[in-house]
C-alpha cells in the first residue's frame, strides 16, 4: 500500500491486490488492508466515488506506473475484486472540526490529574455530532479541564472513553491523559469480566418482571426494518449482549402489576442494550420514546399523581447510578454513585405512595 498527497490537502491511498489474492468484496478487502478505517467508512467513500479501480492489472513493484493509467470509479461495495489490480482511495482534506469550550456547569463527582468523573444530566449529548454541534459534554469538559483531555478519542471526542444516550442520566468518566484513556478503554473492553469495571443502572419499567433476578442473554443488531433502532436478532446477525436484572420494588395497585424499579448490571455494552432487553421481556422503560410507546396505556391503571407523572415523562427513566473502576495510575478501586435525578425521584415517590 502506498500513500501520496494531492496538494490540496487531500491524500490518496493505493492498495495492490496480488496474483494469489482470493476474490472478495471490495469493501471487505479494503477493510483488511486498511485496519484504521471502519468498513462503514470505506463503504461511504465508495458511495462518494472516492474509490477507483485501475483499468489494467498492476503489481506492487510497478506502482510508479499506476499514475499514468486510467481509473474508473468503483460503483458497488459488494463488487468482487480481481487479482493483480490496484485500487485508489482518495481521502478528502481533514476539516478543523474541533469543538469549542463552553462554560456549561458540570456535576463533578471526582477529579484528579488523570481522570474526571461526572454525573451527566438527562438531555445532554456526550460528544458533537450532526444536529448537536455544541452544548455537549465534550464542550463542557474542554472548558472545565482547560485542554487537559486525552486525544485518543479524536478531535470530536477528546477524553471520551464511553458514552450514555442523550436522555440517560448518570455517572460517566473521562480521561485526561492518553495513558489513562488506554487503561480505562481496556477495562470497558473487558466489560467487567476481570473485576476492574462495575456498571449498574436503575430503571423504572412498565409491568413487572416474572422473576426477582434474571439474566437476559440475547444478541443485538440493527432492526431489519428500521436502521435507527436496535433489536434482538440472530447470533449470526448481531453481537452477544448480556444484562443482569434484579427487581428492587414492584408497584401493583389493586393487585395489578403496573410498574417496577429494577437494577440492571451490564456484562456487555451494546447500543440501547438495557432498553431493548427490557422491552424484549415485556417490561420497557417508562417514557422510552423508541421502545416503550406501546405500553403507555398502562399509566391509566395508576391513580394521580403517578398517572400524570408517568404519562408526561419525556425521556426513558434510566439512570446510570453506579460506576466502579480501577484508577489507571494508582491501581485503587474507586466506586461512585449518583442519586436519582429529580424527575425519576418524583415518579418513584409517586409510585411508592400507591
Amino acid at each position: 500500500m502506498d500513500a501520496s498527497d494531492e496538494g490540496d490537502g487531500a491524500s490518496v491511498l493505493r492498495v495492490f491486490v496480488g496474483p494469489d489474492a482470493p476474490k472478495m468484496r471490495i469493501d471487505k478487502l479494503l477493510a483488511e488492508a486498511l485496519p484504521d478505517f471502519s468498513r462503514a467508512r470505506l463503504q461511504a467513500l465508495i458511495a462518494e466515488g472516492a474509490v477507483t479501480l485501475m483499468d489494467a492489472p498492476y503489481k506492487e513493484d510497478e506502482s510508479q506506473d499506476v499514475q499514468d493509467a486510467t481509473a474508473r470509479p468503483v460503483r458497488s461495495a459488494s463488487a468482487k475484486i480481481q487479482p493483480e489490480t490496484a485500487l485508489n482511495i482518495t481521502l478528502p482534506p481533514l476539516k478543523a472540526a474541533e469543538p469549542v469550550p463552553q462554560a456549561i456547569p458540570l456535576d463533578v463527582l471526582y477529579e484528579d490529574s488523570h481522570v474526571i468523573v461526572i454525573n451527566k444530566p438527562a438531555g445532554m449529548v456526550v460528544h458533537p455530532a450532526a444536529g448537536n454541534e455544541d452544548g455537549t459534554l465534550v464542550n463542557a469538559l474542554l472548558h472545565h479541564c482547560a485542554g487537559s483531555l486525552s486525544g485518543i478519542g479524536g478531535v470530536a471526542r477528546p477524553g471520551i472513553v464511553h458514552r450514555l444516550d442523550k436522555d440517560t442520566s448518570g455517572v460517566m468518566i473521562a480521561a485526561k491523559t492518553d495513558q489513562a484513556h488506554k487503561a480505562l478503554a481496556d477495562q470497558f473492553a473487558s466489560h467487567g469480566a476481570d473485576g476492574a469495571l462495575e456498571r449498574a443502572y436503575l430503571a423504572l419499567v412498565w409491568g413487572s418482571p416474572k422473576r426477582q433476578k434474571t439474566t437476559i442473554d440475547a444478541p443485538l443488531g440493527r432492526a431489519p426494518h428500521d436502521r435507527k433502532k436496535m433489536a434482538v436478532v440472530s447470533e449470526a446477525a448481531g453481537r452477544r449482549a448480556v444484562t443482569h436484572v434484579e427487581v428492587r420494588e414492584r408497584f401493583e395497585p389493586d393487585g395489578k402489576p403496573v410498574a417496577a424499579l429494577v437494577e440492571c448490571r451490564l456484562e456487555t455494552g451494546r447500543t440501547h442494550q438495557i432498553r431493548v432487553h427490557l422491552t424484549r421481556e415485556g417490561t420497557p422503560v417508562i417514557g422510552d420514546p423508541v421502545y416503550g410507546r406501546s405500553h403507555m396505556t398502562m399509566a391509566n391503571a395508576l391513580p394521580d399523581p403517578a398517572r400524570s407523572l408517568a404519562k408526561s415523562f419525556s425521556r426513558q427513566a434510566l439512570h446510570a447510578y453506579l460506576l466502579g473502576f480501577t484508577h489507571p495510575e494508582t491501581g485503587e478501586k474507586l466506586v461512585f454513585e449518583a442519586p436519582l435525578p429529580e424527575d425519576m425521584a418524583a415518579l418513584l415517590a409517586s409510585l411508592e405512595a400507591l
